[in-house]
């Protein structure tokens, strides 16, 4: 069982920083390709950013790139989110995903393991 707890969403200020963290309760953390995707009111949820599981790769959204940075670190099972210069367009409930082996897809059907999100609120 793969068990995903995000944390570090908080309501920040237009163009200040958050970085998310997703641990993962799972044997082989570096046998995962991992994502990050967020759900804004009203919206389907969508991909942010994500990482193949070799880590030899990331995509990110073309909303985000430039200003935001996905990374893990596979002695920590945790997988990160730099956030920098927050937009309030950047508001949504931010969501980690998991899949063995993952070549780093941007579609969310292409994830089996998801965490219970963490809230960002960008104000202006």
């Amino acid at each position: 069982q793969v068990r995903l707890v995000e944390s570090g969403g908080a309501l920040v200020q237009a163009g200040g920083s958050l970085r998310l963290s997703c641990a993962a309760s799972v044997r082989t953390f570096s046998d995962f390709g991992m994502g990050w995707f967020r759900q804004a009111p009203g919206k389907e949820r969508e991909f942010v950013g994500v990482l193949n599981w070799i880590g030899s790769s990331t995509y990110y959204a073309d909303a985000v790139k430039g200003r935001f940075t996905i990374s893990r670190d596979n002695a920590k099972n945790t997988l990160y989110l730099q956030m920098n210069t927050l937009k309030p367009e950047d508001t949504a409930v931010y969501y980690c995903a998991a899949q063995p082996y993952g070549r780093g897809s941007r579609l969310t059907s292409e994830y089996s393991f998801w965490g219970q999100g963490t809230q960002v609120t960008v104000s202006s």
